[in-house]
């Protein structure tokens, strides 16, 4: 965790920062909306813990989501953006049987609290690749920092499993021009290996009343994992979201 705050915060220092050297634009864009969960397969250890479905614990939500970024565009074609989503579920239920998760057993038919955390601090560098009356495309990549925990309390019982470590992902971005207010944006940062996945795209309708606000809401999904002999985990998760941002 302290390694977290420490590279968020030197990341945060840097963009806010930029309006000072370069003369570019900067914005804020706070997003907020529902969080439901239809995939929470966990086993760890990966290749001696035992298999279970958090949603059992859990459930399925929806539980209150968010999260906020921060654009600074050098001009029309380079941009960089810092995003904080943090997720957090919690819920209470009982296994069917015995569960071993990382060093303990935990007993069927007894209440259980489950805790599920996938935080995320990014940072994305975007090129606008092409740019008309109607389309706008563009790509680069974004280095994720995971800030990730699965615990499990029962009375007398508890263990957590943490995981903080950095991801590459690449990231694509997407603009159609409905009218001159309104466009259909698609937001994708993802990436893929044997060891695992990360898919987080969201598509939104965007309305732009005036050149400093604009408002959206649509879809977003969370979607991955990892698979290796410390952590099995795979999640899917569904947002319903609304967001405004301010630019200057």
């Amino acid at each position: 965790m302290r390694k977290t705050v420490i590279a968020v915060t030197l990341i945060s220092t840097v963009i806010i920062g930029l309006p000072g050297v370069f003369a570019g634009n900067f914005s804020f864009d706070l997003e907020s909306g529902a969080v439901w969960l239809t995939r929470n397969d966990v086993r760890i250890p990966g290749d001696s813990g035992t298999a279970f479905d958090m949603l059992n614990i859990t459930g399925t939500g929806p539980w209150a989501a968010g999260r906020f970024h921060a654009i600074y565009e050098f001009n029309s074609r380079h941009a960089l953006r810092l995003t904080l989503a943090p997720l957090r579920v919690s819920g209470r239920g009982r296994f069917e049987k015995p569960i071993l998760f990382d060093d303990t057993v935990f007993q069927p038919n007894i209440g259980t609290k489950g805790v599920f955390q996938f935080n995320s601090y990014r940072l994305t560098y975007r090129y606008t690749l092409f740019d008309s009356d109607r389309w706008t495309l563009g790509f680069g990549g974004t280095v994720l920092i995971r800030d990730a925990k699965i615990q499990l309390v029962q009375k007398g019982l508890k263990d957590t499993n943490s995981n903080v470590g950095f991801v590459p992902l690449l990231h694509l971005y997407s603009a159609y021009r409905l009218s001159a207010a309104t466009s259909i944006v698609c937001d994708a940062d993802a990436a893929g290996s044997p060891q695992g996945r990360a898919i987080d795209a969201a598509l939104t309708v965007c309305w732009h009343p005036s050149p400093a606000w604009s408002f959206s809401a649509g879809y977003r999904t969370l979607e991955g994992g990892a698979d290796n002999d410390t952590v099995y985990t795979f999640t899917w998760a569904h947002y319903a979201i609304a967001a405004v941002s301010y630019r200057f």
